[in-house]
């Protein structure tokens, strides 16, 4: 009787560690899944940014260094992907969003490019684009989010520890000190 007692007790540790072991994989993964879906948002980015650019070149002749620090900017944001350093990919798509409200509030200098047809379209899209960016990456944050309390809450983090589960190298997605700035309006009326 006493060897059934603790054969069940075995039984029972072995399928809580499991369901445990089960939820933590299926969290990292789901962090993985978020942070493609944030690469393929960012993707539309790196695919709009040219057209958007070329446009408004034939308009913004002066304006060349930031269109080229756009270019440069989205060549190496594309380059850099989140398996190598997630930290260095949101640094740089931080700096993209940067320049790219900096290429915004020049636009506003030039009526005729703002009316043009094709470019409200582009900008349009891009806004688009930019929405479902910042969903993505609601979604990766929440998601991290459930990671980090599977792995620092009692039973799940001892079966993370044994397994070396970590969501260290899942950072958050933060706003820059630039983007907390509050808008100063006269930005937009020079």
């Amino acid at each position: 009787m006493e060897n059934n007692v603790w054969l069940w007790i075995v039984a029972i540790v072995v399928v809580l560690a499991y369901i445990l072991y089960a939820r933590l994989i299926t969290t990292r993964n789901k962090v993985q899944e978020s942070m493609s879906d944030v690469d393929v948002q960012l993707k539309k980015r790196y695919d709009l940014i040219p057209n958007m650019l070329n446009m408004a070149a034939k308009f913004m002749e002066h304006e060349k260094t930031l269109m080229t620090e756009l270019a440069d900017l989205r060549t190496r944001a594309m380059q850099n992907t989140f398996v190598g350093s997630p930290k260095e990919k949101m640094e740089l798509e931080n700096l993209l969003n940067q320049k790219l409200q900096d290429f915004k509030i020049s636009l506003e200098n030039y009526p005729d490019l703002k009316s043009n047809q094709t470019m409200m379209t582009a900008m349009q899209s891009m806004n688009e684009v930019e929405e479902h960016i910042a969903a993505a990456r609601r979604f990766y944050n929440a998601n991290v989010n459930e990671l980090k309390n599977q792995v620092d809450i009692f039973p799940s983090s001892l079966v993370a520890h044994l397994l070396s589960i970590s969501y260290e190298n899942f950072p958050f997605f933060q706003a820059t000190e630039a983007e907390k700035q509050p808008i100063n309006s006269q930005d937009y009326f020079k």
